[in-house]
């Protein structure tokens, strides 16, 4: 049975996506990953409801991958021990017009983590460098002064769009938010099959859009500006991880196994202590309550 560790979908340096595999054998059986996934998550709402009490930290996780790849899936499985009021998952769509009327971070500043809470960003920021780069007339949408065509959207800018967005993470960490950005990395092959899916079965075709094939024609695309976008952002405080996601019961036992693993390591998190005055009139407070019922 494989170990699963944190540092080893951990990105340190340059990684070509095409030299990463797509699936992992775990040597785990379906029930054995069910079964160990049920034993983290418990853990991990434990957890949460530590960070709660101490009140000093707030987590995100931001989910990024093609279509398919499993993310609505994840957050279901992943997060299910959770207190309903300790996660909220933000799901971001095209922007709307109120958002059109703001920088392209505002509508992430705003649904960040409160402290002691998880924010999970199905879909995140790193939109503006994936989706908008693919589809650079996107862009005309947001108004910015100076950019009037598709052709004043150089190089220059979308360097600037990774100093802002490594700068937003920076302040954000500094100030308490412990991020962790996954990519769920998909073979073609996989999509492929995940859409035909999607057709055959009847309850699934609800989530079947011809614009999935469209945008599967920029598989190739697609690969090099995640590519791009993990090399250039993935920080010691704002780390990313590649997660095999061919096999989805085994992209859920990594992301919550690494998440886990990794915020155990905040020491510091850790129940506040009764003031010694409360503290010292406990048996008090318990006596008084139950005189109630004589």
């Amino acid at each position: 049975m494989n170990e699963l560790k944190e540092k080893s979908f951990r990105i340190e340096g340059q990684v070509k996506l095409s030299e990463i595999d797509t699936l992992q054998d775990l040597g785990r059986s379906d029930k054995e990953l069910k079964k160990e996934l049920e034993d983290v998550r418990e853990a991990l709402g434990k957890f949460q409801d530590t960070l709660y009490a101490h009140g000093k930290y707030g987590v995100l996780v931001c989910l990024q991958g093609m279509d398919t790849s499993g993310k609505d899936s994840l957050i279901r499985e992943v997060f299910k021990d959770f207190n309903v009021r300790g996660v909220v998952v933000h799901s971001f769509k095209v922007p709307t017009e109120l958002e059109l009327k703001h920088d392209y971070l505002w509508r992430h500043y705003i649904a960040l983590p409160a402290r002691g809470k998880f924010s999970v960003f199905n879909r995140t920021h790193y939109e503006n460098v994936l989706v908008t780069k693919v589809h650079p007339e996107y862009i005309l949408g947001e108004n910015i002064p100076g950019i009037n065509n598709v052709s004043d959207i150089d190089e220059n800018f979308w360097d600037n769009r990774y100093r802002q967005i490594n700068d937003f993470e920076k302040h954000i960490s500094e100030n308490g938010t412990l991020i962790f950005k996954f990519f769920l990395h998909l073979s073609k092959e996989e999509q492929r099959q995940r859409l035909l899916r999607r057709l055959e079965l009847k309850e699934k075709n609800w989530k079947f859009s011809p614009g999935d094939l469209k945008e599967r024609k920029l598989w190739d695309l697609y690969q090099e500006c995640y590519e791009e976008a993990i090399n250039k952002t993935s920080k010691p405080h704002a780390p990313w991880y590649i997660i095999p996601a061919d096999n989805k019961k085994a992209a859920r036992l990594t992301v919550a196994s690494i998440l886990l693993e990794a915020l155990k390591k905040y020491k510091d998190i850790e129940e506040p202590e009764l003031d010694e005055k409360i503290k010292a009139n406990l048996e008090n407070f318990k006596e008084e309550l139950e005189k109630e019922n004589k």
